[in-house]
């Protein structure tokens, strides 16, 4: 490998490190480069400063009790008593300890458990969520990644993770490694990933002493698909299907068990869904462990960096690639649905190449998806696609509400989203609601959805306790009177219980 490289042009600041810390370093971590070749790399990734700085111990005489766990950096964190205490609005809650990712008390598919995991060496204060974080993305616009790591690690500690899919995301593990704070990281297994990245997860695990929190499929969902559609139905009637089962309620229930988390979006990866990523955002579809809208923030630490620079930096740090990438695979996820690329052709031409191009997002990062070749429009101007299309769920025009409010005896109960498919926070519960449709079918509760925007609004104000998009009301088998859904929190397990209590 040629080291005699320019530095990757997305690192913008120094960071200052202790040049004794860093030479206790590389004699306990064989994974980093020779030391012959130290100069060089520290060079070329970021600056060094040889007056001393001071660190942070990690002998057993420290100030603090250093855990086990806390053994997982090549690096020790820095010395951050120059930041200004009003730099980062912070709560009085404490994050005590490490709470794992998977929220659902209940279910007996655990994942590893928090002692698997990064633990902090000191109590981490939990940032409020409340922050205004469009004016904080303008601020970081021109930051460096790993002041964008640092910034958001900083900010929740352990209610914040890294998403690692096995492809170049391996680079947000480095940084996250390199700012000396302690980290989680998970990923989604979907049981269908080729062997090599088995393997990478296996010695990323190894070079970083970490363990990755893997969440999987329900087995039931994937048994119920595969025996009714075949283990390839995506080559004939899209991947969205599979990858909700596989992919999406996964995420789903790991991130009800944090505040936020970090992705290895780039603006440069689809042109058609990725063009306007930013920095950071108030997630637009999934919520965290608070519940509700607004609830989860999504990091984009390398939103802005070009494809060629974050090669560049994984050179230079003699990061671990998945070995795919070596036989012309850019951008990998599950092997029957990933293909290398040829010379010249976008990296994601290589994903789903049997679909448009202009939507190749399997539902994780849904809310990039432009809304353009659609019906409907909002206020005139800008049109939309419909929402909550599914053979689960019922459309209902004025006249079936009608029938409905009018039938004293019903012989099935009926639960009715009210929305306008312009509206974010209806987007956002989307997929909750088919998948509740879903739970729903064949139990005698009918899932149904009407348009109460524009002409519509009126009636279903009067008629059907509409406040704010999106509304939620149940119809029971015997009353005349629909009985709205009074909390924000659309979740399944939210709108279950709430049906269950009604019938």
């Amino acid at each position: 490998m040629n080291l005699q490289r320019p530095p990757p042009p997305f690192i913008s600041r120094p960071i200052y490190f202790s040049i004794s810390s860093l030479t206790k370093t590389h004699t306990t971590n064989s994974s980093f480069p020779k030391p012959r070749n130290r100069e060089i790399i520290l060079s070329m990734a970021f600056s060094v400063s040889a007056s001393p700085a001071p660190v942070h111990s990690s002998s057993p005489s420290s100030s603090f009790e250093q855990p086990r766990a806390a053994q997982f950096g090549a690096i020790q964190p820095l010395d951050r008593s120059h930041l200004s205490p009003s730099s980062v609005k912070l709560s009085r809650r404490r994050c005590a300890a490490v709470k794992p990712l998977h929220a659902e008390a209940k279910r007996s598919d655990s994942i590893v458990p928090s002692a698997a995991t990064v633990v902090a060496p000191e109590v981490v204060e939990k940032a409020e969520v409340e922050d205004d974080f469009e004016k904080l993305a303008v601020e970081l616009q021109n930051a460096s990644p790993l002041e964008i790591m640092d910034k958001a690690l900083e900010k929740f500690g352990n209610d914040i993770a890294i998403a690692f899919s096995g492809a170049e995301d391996v680079a947000l593990i480095e940084y996250a490694h390199l700012t000396g704070r302690p980290y989680r990281v998970f990923s989604l297994d979907t049981g269908r990933l080729n062997p090599e990245t088995y393997r990478l997860f296996d010695e990323v695990e190894k070079k970083y002493g970490i363990r990755i929190e893997y969440m999987f499929p329900d087995a039931e969902e994937v048994q119920t698909l595969v025996r009714s559609k075949g283990l390839f139905s995506f080559y004939e009637d899209g991947h969205q299907e599979c990858c909700r089962v596989r992919k999406v309620r996964p995420l789903r229930r790991a991130l009800k068990g944090l505040r936020a988390w970090i992705t290895g979006q780039r603006k440069d990866q689809s042109p058609g869904t990725r063009s306007e990523v930013p920095i950071v955002q108030v997630d637009p579809v999934f919520e965290g462990l608070d519940g509700g809208v607004g609830s989860l923030v999504k990091w984009n630490p390398v939103a802005n960096v070009k494809g060629n620079d974050v090669w560049n930096f994984l050179w230079t740090m003699d990061v671990p690639v998945n070995s795919l990438h070596a036989q012309g695979y850019i951008s990998i996820g599950c092997e029957p649905c990933t293909r290398p690329v040829l010379p010249g052709q976008h990296e994601r031409e290589g994903r789903w190449w049997w679909e448009d191009a202009k939507a190749k997002e399997c539902g994780l990062h849904k809310g990039n998806i432009k809304q353009e070749n659609n019906t409907f429009q909002d206020s005139g101007t800008a049109p939309v696609t419909d929402l909550f299309t599914s053979e689960n769920v019922v459309s209902l025009s004025q006249q079936g509400v009608e029938n409905l409010l009018k039938l004293e005896n019903r012989q099935e109960a009926w639960l009715v989203v009210l929305y306008a498919p312009w509206c974010p926070y209806c987007r956002a519960m989307e997929g909750s609601y088919v998948e509740l449709a879903e739970a729903l079918a064949g139990s005698g509760v009918k899932v149904a959805k009407f348009r109460a925007d524009g002409e519509e609004k009126a009636f279903a104000q009067e008629k059907l306790q509409l406040g704010t998009f999106p509304t939620i009301v149940f119809f029971p088998k015997r009353s005349l009177r629909p009985i709205k859904y009074p909390s924000e929190n659309r979740d399944v397990a939210s709108l279950t219980a709430f049906v269950n209590a009604l019938q």
